[in-house]
């Protein structure tokens, strides 16, 4: 595959679940833990996928970069189908990573 060919070894980091309720402050320290993860996996160049609740995400990024570290997002097509009984059901293939 292209991308790994590109940005070398994935190494999953599960993405923490972020009630609505959290402040500003419950993000950063969670941002602070995540970033701290992060270094403790780094091996020379290392690239991290990220995606999900977009204050995380824009505060992972820019705490990521400003240690030297490339953030990319993935990128999908999705296919929705409305199943007989009412159900919507998506699938989504992969196309490419963009860097942040």
């Amino acid at each position: 595959m292209a991308a790994v060919r590109r940005y070398g070894e994935v190494v999953d980091l599960p993405f923490p679940v972020i009630a609505p309720e959290c402040s500003k402050e419950d993000i950063l320290q969670l941002v602070e833990e995540y970033v701290a993860s992060v270094l403790k996996m780094k091996q020379g160049d290392l690239t991290v996928h990220v995606m999900g609740e977009m204050t995380f995400t824009y505060n992972l990024v820019k705490a990521l970069q400003e240690k030297g570290i490339l953030c990319v997002a993935s990128t999908t097509v999705r296919n929705a189908v409305m199943t007989p009984d009412g159900r919507k059901v998506s699938e989504f293939r992969f196309v490419q990573f963009r860097e942040y």
